[in-house]
């Protein structure tokens, strides 16, 4: 298994186009979107080529290979335009490792002891491995903060990576 991990992508049709192409070019297995996927939010400027319905067409063609979580700029709405359903939270296993998804502003949605958590919400890349717990933030696909550019991650059976959209390695972690 191969997954395409972004998150935050508040709107912007330029990064739905690019998770698109990455997701059919690269062979991913599925696609897992940590949230903010249509609006940008009360707190973000207007991303470059906002265009959320546009967002909504390029994603509803990948709706059997998305797993979504809400995140915080997530309307009621949001889900009836989308063909594919939006979780409060996601849990998985893959490869013996317990995985747990949410958008990361309520960091609390899960139960037990992950392996691995992925988050989005600060737009802010993190791949650090802390008391045997993989904390995975791929950044902002649209709006990235803290002086890192727009950024997603992969995950293999070996490792999970992050990279900017020139396809750069930020951070890399086996798993």
């Amino acid at each position: 298994m191969k997954y395409l991990i972004v998150s935050d992508i508040h709107g912007a049709k330029d990064s739905c186009e690019f998770v698109y192409n990455e997701f059919k070019n690269e062979k991913y297995d599925q696609i897992l979107c940590l949230g903010d996927i249509l609006y940008h939010g009360p707190r973000n400027d207007l991303p470059n080529d906002y265009n959320p319905k546009g967002c909504i067409e390029i994603l509803n063609k990948l709706k059997d290979d998305i797993i979504a979580v809400k995140g915080n700029c997530e309307a009621e709405v949001d889900q009836m335009v989308l063909s594919f359903k939006i979780n409060d939270s996601y849990d998985f296993n893959f490869n013996d490792l317990s995985i747990h998804l949410e958008h990361g502003h309520h960091l609390d949605l899960f139960s037990g002891k992950p392996n691995v958590i992925m988050s989005g919400h600060t737009h802010i890349p993190v791949l650090e491995k802390k008391n045997n717990i993989i904390y995975l933030n791929p950044g902002s696909i649209t709006i990235p903060k803290g002086g890192f550019p727009r950024s997603y991650a992969i995950m293999d059976e070996k490792k999970i990576t992050i990279l900017n959209l020139k396809n750069e390695v930020l951070f890399e972690l086996n798993i």
